[in-house]
């Protein structure tokens, strides 16, 4: 885990944390599997029967990370985004 401080934001109370970092290195076994280790799951907030939305972010060279979010939060951000767009074609 980074052992960088983390920072204030001037604007709120909310922590701010770098950009990226390398939490953990995990292996995929022969069944494509790979396991989450517990510290993560636990600043994560993840529980058994959680859904996770996987995101792959693509460059032109081929696949470069994969993001995961939630499927609860990720319900709450495309509300968050949409909702304005919905009020003006309504």
């Amino acid at each position: 885990m980074s052992d960088k401080k983390v920072g204030r934001n001037k604007n709120s109370n909310e922590e701010t944390l770098p950009c990226c970092a390398v939490e953990s290195i995990i292996s995929v076994d022969e069944r494509g599997q790979m396991v989450i280790p517990k510290e993560i799951r636990e600043a994560a907030r993840l529980k058994p029967g959680d859904k996770m939305a996987v995101i792959m972010w693509r460059s032109a060279s081929g696949s470069c990370c994969l993001t995961l979010i939630k499927t609860d939060d990720l319900k709450d951000i495309i509300r968050e985004k949409l909702s304005p767009m919905i009020k003006d074609l309504i």
